[in-house]
């Protein structure tokens, strides 16, 4: 791939921009909001000048709303500005079945989504590294052209993701269960705070602020994925609020003085809890392998410049590599919880060295 023509210059338009232009391919961007385009290119993103008449671009990208995907495909192919062109929406069957409608061509176009985001959008939230690792999903027809399967397989690869190839409406049903309806749940749980008494709020630990982060991402974005995949996440909604029906009558069981009522509470509560296990167990650990179980390691931090770098610098010195890291900020005070996920065997080498370095370990 020489060139390129994104069309949306927000997080992810510009990331696979970014991406593109770091590895050498001349990218051309298009956005109805001239300050964005502008902002991009001063990124490195591209160029903001229109490709060549009559010369159409290896491929382009379409990264507008899931409402605009269909409108936004045809045009481009209309005016031949690309021997390929692929979305990177999050919905996928209703974006095609109307491009269909319009009389666009299925052998030309590719719907794609990368599973990458961030709860903040536009171009200055946009990194090249934003798809390093991730799974990113093709959906191909039998028509579809193999130059132009090759192409998107092409910037996947020069993005740093991993292809994932689905049938349309499946990848609908998945991303539901797996993106949209976390997003409304965590919104949910987010709006229970807009008329809580300030005290209560005061006393938000980090459970609250692992639960509510996706509730921070733009509305009128939200709006629009909802509106393309309303059906797949009213089912999946639906499934949920059964359970917090059965929820609610087993946490009121617990209240009753009957001993029967409350041995059934305590046995519904269990299952759900137990279920939750479950299904978080399945959940991809690092790069999408199997899940792994680490052990935490928590140090007393003070809120100071470098304590962070400090304490990855002595743990590296002993050959201990953190898998993931949290920090849980105390309330009121300049300092907090570091908490250290790391191999179970490399526990004991971790804290003898933290020790031995001054840090204060709690178990």
């Amino acid at each position: 791939m020489r060139t390129a023509l994104v069309l949306g210059t927000g997080l992810i338009g510009t990331s696979a921009a970014l991406a593109l232009s770091a590895r050498g391919v001349q990218v051309h961007l298009r956005d109805r909001d001239p300050e964005r385009v502008r902002t991009a290119v001063a990124l490195g993103a591209g160029t903001g000048e229109e490709p060549a008449a009559g010369a159409p671009v290896d491929l382009a990208i379409v990264a507008v709303p899931p409402a605009h995907l269909a409108a936004t495909v045809a045009d481009v192919q209309r005016a031949g500005l690309a021997r390929g062109v692929i979305d990177v929406g999050s919905v996928k069957g209703g974006p095609r079945r109307e491009l269909l409608e319009r009389g666009g061509d299925l052998t030309t176009y590719l719907g794609s989504h990368p599973m990458s985001g961030r709860e903040q959008s536009g171009p200055l939230a946009a990194s090249a590294d934003l798809f390093e690792g991730r799974p990113w999903v093709l959906t191909p027809t039998q028509g579809t052209d193999t130059e132009v399967l090759n192409l998107a397989l092409e910037l996947i690869a020069l993005c740093g993701a991993v292809p994932v190839v689905m049938d349309a409406d499946a990848h609908d049903r998945a991303v539901a269960l797996v993106s949209h309806t976390p997003q409304l749940l965590s919104t949910l749980v987010a709006a229970r705070l807009e008329e809580a008494a300030e005290t209560d709020v005061r006393l938000c630990g980090q459970g609250i602020r692992d639960v509510t982060r996706i509730a921070g991402s733009d509305p009128a974005m939200w709006v629009d994925i909802l509106s393309a995949n309303p059906g797949p996440v009213a089912d999946i909604l639906a499934a949920v609020a059964t359970d917090l029906d059965a929820a609610v009558r087993a946490l009121r069981e617990l209240e009753s003085a009957d001993e029967a009522k409350r041995s059934s509470g305590t046995a519904g509560v269990a299952e759900l809890l137990r279920r939750g296990n479950a299904g978080r167990a399945r959940v991809p650990g690092k790069h999408g392998q199997a899940p792994t179980a680490y052990e935490t390691v928590t140090v007393l931090i003070s809120d100071r410049p470098g304590q962070l770098a400090r304490i990855f610098a002595d743990a590296g010195s002993v050959g201990v590599n953190i898998e993931d890291v949290r920090i849980e900020h105390a309330t009121g005070q300049q300092a907090g919880r570091m908490q250290l996920m790391v191999e179970p065997g490399a526990v004991p080498v971790l804290e003898q060295a933290l020790r031995e370095r001054g840090w204060s370990l709690r178990q």
